[in-house]
């Protein structure tokens, strides 16, 4: 009895865990400046890397520059200290520019 206890014990911390996570979704679209300076959504450096990628995909660009990377990091997040009620995505836009 105290066994299956236990098991239904990991089982229920193992799969309510996953199923929480799964349902997690974020629309980037809604999220500010503050925000994101602020990591109040989700980590600013977990969403600076989605942000590449995306930016990147848009492009068809499939190269990590890893320095320029991290430039652009910056431009936006100076950008978004300067602009707190911008939203991100607009940011990214004005920061580095259509062609970045």
């Amino acid at each position: 009895m105290k066994s299956s206890f236990i098991l239904l014990t990991m089982l229920l911390s193992i799969f309510g865990i996953s199923a929480a996570r799964a349902q997690e979704t974020i629309d980037v679209a809604k999220i500010k400046c503050d925000q994101f300076l602020a990591s109040r959504v989700v980590d600013s450096r977990t969403l600076s890397i989605w942000l590449s990628g995306y930016s990147n995909g848009t492009r068809h660009n499939t190269v990590v520059n890893v320095s320029e990377f991290q430039k652009h990091s910056t431009d936006v997040m100076d950008y978004c200290i300067s602009h707190p009620d911008t939203n991100l995505m607009d940011a990214v836009k004005n920061a580095l520019g259509a062609g970045k």
